[in-house]
């Protein structure tokens, strides 16, 4: 009777079954939906892995709709001869144009499009009188150096650009800090000995673009530690393929009295997604 039953019993399988029996396509498919970061997680995980990573239609739904007018503004190239996971990699690390005096890069986890626009490529009245205005190194600009107003009395900082903007919303930010940060020791400090004037009139902040957004507001500058971002406005842009001009400025033009002790380092253009991590760049 045993010897029956023993023989109904079919010996235990060897379960090996598992991502790695799936076909190629399949798990390229699995990764278009992941995050950047994870698709490059589990690439390094195997090979069929590593080869489903690379699929072009993988990278292009992390890519920005604009991404062949930044491979063409960029690098010079033809987004053709170029595979999307290295477009991808490629923008992730900010990259200089328009004379080293704008920056471009992408958030690696979302891949949205950011940029900063130095003080080098504003319009700043009065920039080139060292006794108003002087220029200072300083490791905390992306751009290595930022702008220090000492006294003046008509602030006036204004800029322009046109650019084939990815589809979405953006906030434009002026990148500011009252008082003069240095480094003493190893620590930083803080000067405000030359602050003065930024709590008698607010700050004027203005955006248009060519399709007819606009945005106005205004506040004071406030005395803190650390860098702020002062919020200028948004703008959508619902076509990624049709260049957008926008103007942005900022100002303080009341003669009655002087004004000092800021420094000026950038505008930060990001999507309106990521304004809440600007303090983190």
């Amino acid at each position: 009777m045993g010897a029956v039953i023993s023989g109904l019993v079919s010996p235990p399988l060897e379960l090996n079954s598992g991502f790695d029996d799936l076909p190629e396509n399949c798990i390229a498919l699995i990764f278009a939906r992941l995050d950047p970061p994870d698709i490059c997680r589990l690439a390094s995980m195997n090979k069929a892995f590593c080869h489903a990573s690379l699929a072009d239609f993988v990278w292009e739904s992390k890519l920005p709709s604009n991404y062949k007018f930044l491979v063409h503004k960029l690098f010079g190239e033809l987004p053709e001869r170029v595979t999307r996971k290295e477009i991808y990699t490629r923008l992730c690390r900010p990259v200089r144009f328009d004379g080293a005096t704008k920056e471009i890069w992408l958030e690696k986890r979302s891949g949205k499009m950011c940029m900063a626009i130095s003080w080098k490529g504003l319009r700043i009245t009065g920039i080139d009188d060292r006794r108003y205005w002087s220029h200072l190194p300083s490791e905390e600009s992306r751009f290595h150096a930022f702008a220090y107003l000492q006294q003046v009395w008509w602030l006036e900082v204004g800029g322009e650009l046109e650019f084939n903007f990815p589809t979405g919303t953006f906030s434009v930010f002026f990148r500011l800090h009252i008082g003069k940060a240095t480094r003493r020791l190893g620590r930083r400090v803080c000067n405000f000995d030359q602050v003065h004037g930024w709590d008698i009139k607010p700050v004027r902040f203005l955006l248009s673009a060519s399709n007819g957004q606009h945005a106005i507001s205004q506040c004071f500058l406030k005395q803190v530690e650390n860098w702020a971002y002062y919020h200028v406005g948004d703008f959508i842009v619902e076509n990624s393929n049709v260049p957008m001009k926008i103007k942005f400025s900022m100002n303080q033009i009341d003669c009655t009295h002087t004004k000092g002790g800021l420094c000026l380092d950038s505008v930060v253009i990001c999507p309106i997604e990521l304004r809440e991590r600007l303090v983190d760049w």
